[in-house]
């Protein structure tokens, strides 16, 4: 960084500009942007401020000295956001001061600096966090992070109320629940994390699922960690149960994804009297296509179309869609390749006298796993030789419904037209989306753990919060047009820079460094150019 005057003249007049630059390399090119501007300032203070930038002693009668540059951007706008929503009240309830700013600040950390543990001691450096959060490097290490998440323990319920309660999410009439997986670092783990296994192929050895209930923005309105080796099917009625207790809520519709359905699940809802829509397998719409007139097949008519079927007194809703179909075709091509390829090998190494009942056992879990079992027909032949080959027969039923998903529902027609019923399952679809990529960005890996269940529980609940406060935001900013994803754009946002000019340690003037081009043009796309108008007055 060094100070730079620019003389410019205009109309006979000249006029002085003394700056902060800084130069930095894109490439094999060397760039120079802005950080501050000292027109205004005395030109004593210039002086030093200069003399700072090159090494040399300040005066110490002076006292003056320019602070190191602090990211700050991204920070800005989620502090302002957190005293916009109240969340200082919300977690009142932690009755630690203390406790709650170290809340926030792992809270924050989750959001701008993404990482596999919860520690943030090395991160905050060269950033605005500490200060505005009012912590200590001596308070991030992980024992005090623990200590600090345990604040939530017993009044956990009551966050998720005041959230629900005063932030515009009463009378919720809409809830989409989803259940995703997430992993947890640790020895020796207990508890929660020490059962199941991963359904994305994956060794970490911690899984544990989340019960994740949403409204139509997707903002979340309540969280519960469970064991990763329970079946989805079996979390509906407890998740029915919370939501009426904790909330009150009991007109909404629910939609929630096939895994979740059964007999069970759909008579708790009709027994309290809750509308719900839901996916079905594609063996259900298989049957319900063959019941089709020949003019009305599936394979003749434009998947873009929405049509109506009903069947022993169900309602059934029949959509698709050019991605679904390509997503279909690519997902049994690959199915297809990966059997033959191991149907292969196991042809390849089966010996003379092979006992053909476990040989038929064993091809049959193979293709199992595989998910690929109907498309194949195999057996032993009179000599002892195996066989196999596709069944054709079936994937061309595959191949006539490609695109096409099968949606039930107890909504009776003047309650929702069909065009509805798909636009409610959509909005379950886009939630899913948006928490998938915002579990990646945010990191649901947080915490090393060694027994208790809620040192599981906590980090989970702390990401919860992070992400509250990301649909939130994702949701305002959507509403002003603007559809990339949050936490990378509060990363951007990040590089927005705040310098100080100290007098014996005291801050004596703050001084926001000139904003970039591209980030001056997203700060106000965004609506949030007051927030940099007049300097970070918030910090102390």
């Amino acid at each position: 960084m060094y100070v730079r005057e620019i003389r410019t003249h205009r109309n006979g007049k000249v006029y002085r500009q003394v700056v902060v630059r800084e130069s930095y390399r894109v490439g094999k090119k060397v760039k120079t942007r802005n950080l501050a501007n000292l027109s205004r300032l005395p030109v004593e203070t210039q002086e030093v401020v200069r003399a700072s930038l090159k090494g040399q002693k300040l005066v110490p009668l002076e006292g003056l000295q320019v602070e190191e540059v602090l990211d700050y951007g991204g920070l800005v706008v989620l502090e302002e956001a957190w005293r916009r929503w109240g969340l200082e009240e919300v977690l009142a309830g932690v009755r630690s001061e203390r406790k709650r700013r170290l809340i926030k600040a792992m809270i924050f950390g989750r959001i701008l600096f993404p990482s596999s543990k919860c520690a943030l001691r090395n991160i905050p450096r060269g950033t605005v966090l500490p200060e505005l959060c009012g912590v200590e490097e001596k308070d991030l290490e992980e024992e005090e992070l623990y200590g600090a998440m345990d604040g939530l323990n017993g009044v956990w319920s009551q966050v998720e109320k005041k959230l629900y309660r005063e932030n515009s999410l009463r009378g919720t009439s809409l809830v989409l629940y989803d259940l995703p997986r997430g992993y947890l670092e640790g020895t020796n783990p207990q508890g929660l994390a020490r059962y199941g296994h991963s359904r994305d192929h994956r060794g970490d050895p911690c899984p544990v699922l989340l019960a994740i209930a949403t409204n139509a923005q997707g903002v979340p309105i309540h969280v519960e960690v469970l064991r990763a080796n329970r079946a989805d099917s079996k979390t509906l009625v407890g998740l029915l149960v919370t939501l009426q207790r904790r909330f009150g809520i009991r007109e909404a519709t629910f939609v929630f994804d096939g895994g979740m359905q059964n007999r069970r699940n759909l008579a708790a809802l009709k027994e309290r009297g809750l509308p719900y829509v839901t996916r079905t397998d594609q063996e259900k719409l298989q049957e319900l296509v063959r019941d089709l007139p020949k003019d009305r097949q599936l394979c003749l008519t434009d998947r873009s179309q929405v049509r109506e079927v009903e069947s022993n007194g169900v309602r059934y809703v029949i959509a698709g869609g050019e991605w679904q179909a390509f997503r279909d075709r690519a997902q049994r091509e690959s199915r297809l390749a990966r059997a033959k390829e191991v149907l292969a090998q196991i042809t390849k190494g089966i010996g003379q006298g092979a006992d053909p009942a476990k040989l038929g056992r064993r091809v049959g879990w193979v293709l199992s796993r595989l998910e690929a079992h109907k498309y194949f027909q195999y057996g032993v032949d009179p000599e002892g030789r195996f066989w196999w080959k596709l069944n054709r027969e079936r994937i061309q039923e595959d191949e006539a419904i490609d695109g096409w998903y099968l949606l039930e529902t107890n909504l009776s027609p003047p309650e929702a037209s069909p065009a509805e019923i798909v636009t409610h399952y959509k909005r379950l679809a886009e939630v899913e989306s948006a928490f998938s990529q915002l579990k990646s960005s945010l990191e649901l890996r947080p915490v090393y753990h060694w027994g208790p269940a809620t040192q599981v529980r906590n980090p989970i609940r702390i990401f919860f919060l992070a992400y509250w406060l990301t649909a939130r935001l994702r949701a305002e900013w959507v509403s002003k047009g603007f559809h990339e994803e949050v936490s990378p754009t509060l990363r951007r946002l990040q590089a927005i820079r705040v310098t100080r000019l100290l007098s014996e340690g005291k801050c004596q003037r703050r001084m926001l460094c000139e904003l970039p081009r591209e980030l001056s043009e997203l700060v106000q796309k965004l609506g949030l150019l007051p927030l940099f108008s007049h300097g970070p007055k918030w910090i102390t």
